[in-house]
């Protein structure tokens, strides 16, 4: 849940909206599962959205996601629509569609992804150094790294946590052909919020997450990465308060 910086958070609520952020399966202080054998489902994580809310009380509320958070929102509008009053997409890409059109990873990303198989994830001085590389690499093209900012932040939680590595196990998570094709269902008013440099997910998916689903809105983050930069605050939040009101 630290990855929704508390000051963007504090924005929000300053704004009328009541925040809820909580780790997910294998992070932070939630249940960690053994390395590459996580015994869950994207399907699963889809259900804890709902006990979240359960656990509040709330029947209803506007959902606020990025990256693989954003796909699992995109399935909980779709299995539990009376509970998904909007959607926001973050630096995510459409699911159940071909994208073989859409581009890839960037080779940077690519390589970062290959120096992490050889970092000790028990190591907390590598893990640090890894992860103020990695703000690196998903910095956009327009926006700076505070390196100091980077270092406290992925010092507290990776201390928070108690087994950083565990987080790995969402790559083990797939999309099943059960939500193939299903996208144009989606009742929720959505909100997709881009970087136009995210060496992750390319600015095509944002696109392409926004022209499958009817009346979808977009917002470039002109030079944005794959990020919440301190630069794009101030933008997403005015993003999602006017899309909400309007919901």
């Amino acid at each position: 849940m630290l990855w929704w910086p508390e000051e963007l958070c504090r924005r929000l609520a300053a704004r009328g909206r009541y925040v809820i952020r909580y780790d997910q399966r294998d992070t932070g202080r939630s249940t960690k599962y053994p390395l590459g054998q996580p015994p869950y489902t994207i399907e699963d994580m889809v259900d804890d959205t709902a006990r979240v809310l359960d656990g509040h009380s709330i029947a209803a509320a506007h959902f606020v996601a990025m990256s693989l958070g954003a796909m699992v929102g995109q399935i909980a509008a779709l299995k539990y629509p009376t509970r998904v009053a909007s959607l926001t997409a973050i630096s995510s890409s459409p699911i159940g569609v071909d994208h073989s059109h859409l581009p890839g990873l960037t080779a940077r990303f690519t390589e970062h992804m290959a120096a992490g198989e050889h970092v000790d994830w028990s190591n907390r001085t590598q893990v640090i150094d890894y992860m103020i590389d990695d703000a690196h690499v998903l910095a956009g093209t327009g926006r700076t790294v505070d390196e100091a900012r980077v270092r406290a932040f992925v010092e507290h939680d990776y201390d928070r946590a108690g087994g950083y590595e565990h987080g790995l196990n969402h790559a083990a998570l797939t999309i099943g052909d059960a939500w193939r094709g299903r996208l144009k269902e989606i009742k929720a008013p959505l909100l997709v919020i881009h970087g136009t440099a995210d060496p992750v997910y390319p600015i095509e998916h944002g696109v392409a997450l926004s022209q499958a689903v009817k009346g979808a809105k977009l917002v470039r983050l002109d030079g944005g990465g794959h990020e919440l930069h301190p630069d794009d605050w101030d933008t997403i939040v005015e993003a999602i308060v006017t899309h909400t009101n309007a919901a």
